[in-house]
């Protein structure tokens, strides 16, 4: 059987990610799209041979036709996510729903309800569970080896360049217009300390701040862009030396539709991403440190931070008999047990595609769950409300300076 599947929002991760899976997939064809870009629109619609009468300029369009395919999946921008995935659940699609699942609390919880009451499948991006590296530690800390678990540290670097794209001149520099920082880049990370840690979080607190990205520190000489600018081949953060680098690839693919030399210089040009790092909207916090206590007296620590050479996450996790360490940039994860000083050292197989293979582990999970073929559902939606919610609470205490009470929150 093939699945039948319908997109909303032909960006990066709807085009290149999902769209790239069903063709190399015999499993899952795309026979509709939704995308108000008429480039990106027309580009996915011939990529995969959708018939005019099912290329959509809206979801609102889409969703106004009988039931025409047995999925769908929703890749808009964050703060769209909730009303096409309502109005897909009324219509008995299945659906796979990226994260966040929206940039409000209530509607958080109110998909994680309407998920509850519907009988299909309803996952949420949460990609990381789906890794073989975060796999194999879970393992690890389920079959006892290291003892009790006691606390974890986790850090996300989220890399230089990559900051300065999407957190600084991209799509989620403010969170007026899209999400905090830490909803929208880390609530992957928020669902695998829960995960790990398997209870409820109890009470968090978070600090943080936008410490550097800001006028303040535009050096001297320094121009609005880097198209015309005086000191850009010393800057770390140059636009030019990020774009045309990667012509034809992420990030480059964001910044044009068209991916030529002359298409890239103009959108240096007059696009938002030839702006100065130091002169633009931004507001979301460039490092942020958070604390959790979990309802089986499991703490955890959290940190975010732009200051990174690599794109990478590392964790430390201590129990009572041993601690774990691991580097998903290198793929390996070393077990030191104290007893015996014995040092294993684990690096899981590599999966094809993004996040470190979850992206198609993923994408294999939603098919599975579909066909009722030992899906996992490791990310449903129900489940993903809580994580969400950490983050929604963890930006509360870094604006309101307070230790967060979780269960008070949500009946907030």
């Amino acid at each position: 059987m093939k699945i039948k599947v319908a997109l909303v929002g032909a960006g990066q991760r709807g085009k290149d990610i999902y769209g790239e899976y069903a063709i190399n997939n015999p499993h899952i064809e795309f026979v509709a799209v939704a995308e108000p870009n008429k480039i990106k629109r027309d580009i996915f619609a011939k990529r995969h041979g959708i018939d005019k009468e099912f290329v959509f300029e809206s979801f609102e369009e889409l969703f106004k036709k009988d039931k025409l395919c047995d999925a769908v999946v929703i890749a808009s921008p964050d703060d769209t996510h909730f009303h096409p995935a309502s109005l897909a659940l009324k219509k008995g699609y299945h659906i796979l729903l990226e994260k966040p699942m929206s940039n409000e609390k209530d509607e958080c919880i109110e998909l994680g309800k309407l998920a509850k009451q519907n009988e299909k499948v309803f996952l949420i991006a949460h990609v990381l569970r789906y890794t073989p590296f975060f796999s194999k530690i879970k393992e690890i800390i389920d079959s006892g080896k290291i003892g009790k678990l006691m606390t974890i540290s986790h850090n996300e670097n989220i890399g230089y360049f990559h900051f300065a794209h999407s957190f600084v001149r991209g799509n989620w520099r403010n969170s007026d217009l899209s999400s905090p920082l830490i909803l929208q880049k880390s609530c992957h990370d928020m669902d695998i300390l829960l995960w790990l840690v398997g209870e409820s979080c109890k009470k968090i607190s978070s600090f943080g701040h936008l410490s550097y990205f800001k006028e303040e520190n535009h050096p001297e000489g320094a121009g609005q862009r880097c198209i015309d600018c005086k000191v850009e081949t010393t800057c770390p953060y140059s636009a030019k030396k990020l774009y045309y680098k990667n012509i034809g690839k992420w990030p480059t693919t964001v910044i044009s539709d068209m991916q030529t030399e002359e298409a890239v210089t103009r959108a240096l040009e007059e696009g938002p991403y030839g702006r100065c790092v130091y002169l633009c909207d931004n507001n979301v916090c460039d490092n942020q440190s958070t604390i959790m206590e979990f309802e089986n007296e499991v703490t955890a620590t959290f940190n975010l931070s732009a200051f990174t050479n690599k794109v990478h996450r590392t964790i430390k996790i201590m129990g009572s008999k041993g601690e774990i360490r691991a580097d998903d940039s290198k793929n390996e994860i070393e077990v030191e047990l104290f007893e015996s000083n014995e040092r294993i050292i684990y690096n899981p197989k590599v999966l094809v595609g993004g996040h470190g293979g979850g992206d198609t582990g993923i994408m294999n999970d939603f098919i599975a769950s579909i066909l009722s073929e030992d899906g996992n559902g490791l990310t449903s939606a129900s489940k993903s409300v809580q994580s969400h919610i950490m983050a929604f609470a963890a930006e509360e205490s870094r604006l309101v300076n307070k230790n967060i009470d979780i269960k008070e929150f949500m009946q907030r």
